[in-house]
């Protein structure tokens, strides 16, 4: 059976633990694909990708992202659960210098909503040492490295929770992840604000 994409939307939560299999390059093509058609303000477009599904650049680009703020070191994969494949997002500084941010976040999301669909996680990043990524990748001047997606097979399963106190999420003595989301009466207003 299909799952709907609100299915999709509600079962998806970030994941930082990824099993040990490669993810088949047309899968990841086909997330690449949901990326590019996302909306683009003015339909300018200034987004490209670089697919990362070799091993050995795999390995280089690991040590240049930073995964989990709120229980650092504790959320960072360990050795055996580091992510299959990851998609580093450029954006054409001669397309779009600024204001590309909604573009970013549309396609991401794309993204994220096919990896799911396709049975994968992922985790996006943005703080990334992106000097470092633009060397390793052969990145131009004239492309911004905007951030790195992260993909694979879950090796967890997280768990969302209605936030009460705070918003920070937090692993218990399991390794399981549970974030806190503000619950929809707190966010939804109908017909007019309060």
């Amino acid at each position: 059976m299909t799952e709907s994409v609100l299915d999709i939307i509600l079962s998806r939560r970030t994941i930082r633990r990824f099993e040990q299999r490669p993810v088949d390059r047309s899968i990841l093509q086909d997330v690449i694909e949901a990326g590019r058609l996302a909306p683009s303000a003015a339909n300018l477009q200034p987004l490209e990708f670089v697919l990362v599904d070799s091993r050995a650049v795999a390995r280089r680009i690991f040590p240049c992202l930073r995964w989990a703020a709120a229980i650092a070191p504790r959320g960072d994969p360990r050795p055996g659960q580091k992510p299959a494949a990851y998609v580093v997002t450029l954006v054409n500084l001669s397309v779009r210098e600024k204001g590309f941010e909604y573009d970013v976040g549309a396609a991401m999301e794309n993204m994220i909503l096919a990896a799911r669909g396709a049975g994968l996680g992922t985790c996006w990043l943005l703080s990334i040492e992106r000097e470092k990524i633009a060397e390793i990748l052969g990145v131009p001047s004239s492309r911004w490295i905007d951030c790195v997606l992260a993909l694979g097979y879950p090796a967890e399963s997280p768990v969302a929770e209605e936030m009460t106190d705070s918003f920070k999420y937090w692993q218990d003595e399991k390794g399981v992840l549970h974030v806190p989301k503000r619950p929809v009466r707190s966010v939804c207003h109908f017909n007019r604000f309060g």
